[in-house]
């Protein structure tokens, strides 16, 4: 394969690394010999694709499908590779930047592994209870948070006690990420039993919005209850996202073998009443068990 170096001088590229992407990227880049498409493209407008790309990653995993999740993890490395390029173009940070910015945060945040300078320590001091690691965790992370907005004067948009959860999270997981770090501050329900209290609480503030009919109040009500239960999974040791994946997995699988019993007996999915349908939805769910 053939790309162009940064002298416009044309490269017989041998081995697919990381060195073969970044020259690919620049050749399709170039404002004269590479894609339009690709010279258009600013940091923002790749930010859907890049979205895209991680959730194609988890799907993969989620579906076992190894050949799938390497193309996947590919394409989401090109988005990496892709906004470095932009970056390098407007002279703010290269590739080189963003691999020496993760391998110093890896080393910093795990001083139970390794030492200052990233050398693995000895085994005999190692720190092993993972509750001990966490905390060390969320105190370096603090710290570097202290230390960005020393940089910046104060400016920081994430100094807030809760700003640095990213507001284009999934809003589960947002939901989730926020209590945790409202946790983190002693706010929080002392058992799991008292969070379930709370989802009992906001669903009969839900109820009592649906009879006054304020649609206002329904959707804010609707939205503390699935807060509380971002918080009900959080204490259970639960992730939320996936769960709520695997249960809507688990429904689309059920309904379309609900589909099929129906088909079955004669009677088509889209003409069967609501009886017909949950009695064949609950003898699917018996067959299951």
């Amino acid at each position: 394969m053939d790309v162009w170096n940064e002298t416009g001088t044309t490269v017989r590229m041998k081995n697919r690394s990381i060195d073969t992407l970044l020259c690919l990227m620049a050749t399709l880049r170039d404002p004269v010999r590479g894609c339009s498409w690709d010279v258009i493209q600013t940091p923002a407008s790749i930010v859907p694709f890049t979205i895209e790309e991680a959730y194609e990653v988890a799907d993969a995993i989620d579906r076992g499908d190894h050949d799938d999740l390497r193309d996947e993890l590919g394409d989401l490395l090109l988005q990496v590779v892709f906004q470095s390029r932009m970056a390098e173009e407007a002279g703010t940070f290269t590739f080189a930047d963003v691999v020496e910015s993760i391998v110093g945060k890896l080393v910093r945040r795990h001083p139970h592994v390794f030492d200052v300078n990233g050398s693995p320590l000895p085994m005999d001091q190692r720190v092993e209870d993972p509750r001990a690691v966490e905390a060390a965790w969320q105190r370096i992370k603090a710290q570097e948070r202290a230390e960005k907005e020393r940089r910046t004067g104060g400016r920081n948009p994430a100094a807030s006690p809760l700003g640095d959860v990213p507001l284009v999270l999934p809003a589960l997981k947002r939901a989730e990420k926020i209590s945790r770090k409202a946790a983190g501050y002693g706010f929080d329900w002392p058992n799991t039993h008292d969070v379930i209290a709370k989802v009992r609480e906001e669903a009969d503030e839900v109820e009592d919005s649906l009879r006054q009919g304020d649609s206002k109040a329904i959707a804010e009500e609707i939205g503390d209850l699935l807060f509380s239960v971002a918080n009900l999974a959080r204490h259970a040791g639960v992730d939320a996202e996936e769960a709520l994946r695997q249960g809507t997995r688990k429904f689309e699988r059920r309904f379309a073998a609900m589909a099929q019993r129906l088909a079955g007996q004669g009677h088509a999915l889209s003409s069967s009443d609501l009886p017909a349908m949950e009695a064949a939805w609950q003898a699917v769910k018996r067959d299951e068990a």
